[in-house]
């Protein structure tokens, strides 16, 4: 006898409840009952949406480590990817990024509900696209163009004076994890006054930098990521390894959060102080 599985089981509940198509499509409107399937545009959809707009966002916006709306995602129901329980939340609109899981995504789109596919954006005009977007399906095209006068204008206050040098800066998180060029947070580097200079430790667009590496060539300013609260994990060891204290004196350093690193939106917001920040302290003490 072939043994039932999880999803073969579920598949009926599935059917029952969308009568072969979405519920949600049918009987909401289109774009009234939205699930996010990922933490940057989680973070998006809270600004642009109403809140009755919202019927889950993904579990990842819940760890304050790596979300910016850490705090306000925990109201909101939450959902770990799996096509059967984002099925029962009904929606008539998926918001997915290409992290998400081709099965699931594949599951969801035989069900026929909408779902929106969005890439990792690798520059800030790409990120204000997305933006746009997210807010023309909601219906809110107009809170949609705030936030990107928000998002510019925090850019536009961070920039540094006309003619200043750049700094030397490299973004190094937990297990030496670094952004090369070509990605959103390098041109928030350029944006903000600093040049950045992963290329010259190999990393093209990610990769990791070792503690040696590191030590041989520092750069001016290394911008690394927070530890977790309590006993740090191995891979957050690094970041505050005490062999760095040995260049102290050619190298500054200042906080830049993991959870500012991988997302654009309404973080490109708080990255933008960050650096500015970071960038005055050091020529504060420079």
């Amino acid at each position: 006898m072939t043994p039932i599985t999880r999803r073969a089981a579920f598949a009926p509940t599935v059917l029952a409840i969308c009568g072969g198509r979405a519920l949600g499509v049918v009987r909401r409107g289109l774009h009234e009952h939205i699930v996010s399937l990922n933490p940057c545009l989680d973070a998006i959809l809270v600004e642009v949406a109403d809140r009755r707009q919202i019927a889950a966002l993904s579990h990842y916006s819940r760890q304050p480590q790596g979300s910016t709306i850490a705090a306000l995602a925990r109201t909101f129901p939450q959902t770990y990817e799996s096509a059967e329980e984002v099925m029962l939340l009904r929606p008539d609109l998926i918001l997915a990024s290409s992290h998400t899981a081709p099965a699931t995504r594949g599951a969801l789109e035989r069900f026929g509900v909408p779902v929106e596919g969005f890439d990792v954006p690798a520059s800030v005009d790409e990120s204000l696209k997305q933006i746009e977007r997210i807010a023309v399906l909601v219906g809110h095209l107009e809170r949609g163009r705030a936030l990107i006068a928000r998002i510019n204008a925090a850019i536009s206050a961070a920039a540094p004076p006309p003619g200043r040098k750049p700094v030397e800066a490299l973004v190094f998180q937990p297990q030496g994890f670094a952004a090369g060029d070509g990605t959103l947070i390098a041109e928030m580097l350029k944006r903000t006054g600093f040049v950045n200079v992963a290329a010259r430790y190999g990393i093209v667009q990610w990769g990791n930098v070792s503690l040696e590496r590191l030590l041989a060539d520092p750069p001016q300013i290394l911008l690394a990521g927070e530890t977790s609260p309590g006993a740090p994990t191995w891979a957050e060891r690094i970041v505050n390894h005490p062999a760095l204290k040995a260049v102290a004196g050619r190298m500054q350093r200042a906080v830049f959060p993991e959870r500012l690193l991988y997302c654009g939106g309404s973080s490109l917001i708080q990255t933008a102080q960050v650096l500015s920040d970071a960038r005055r302290r050091f020529e504060a003490h420079g």
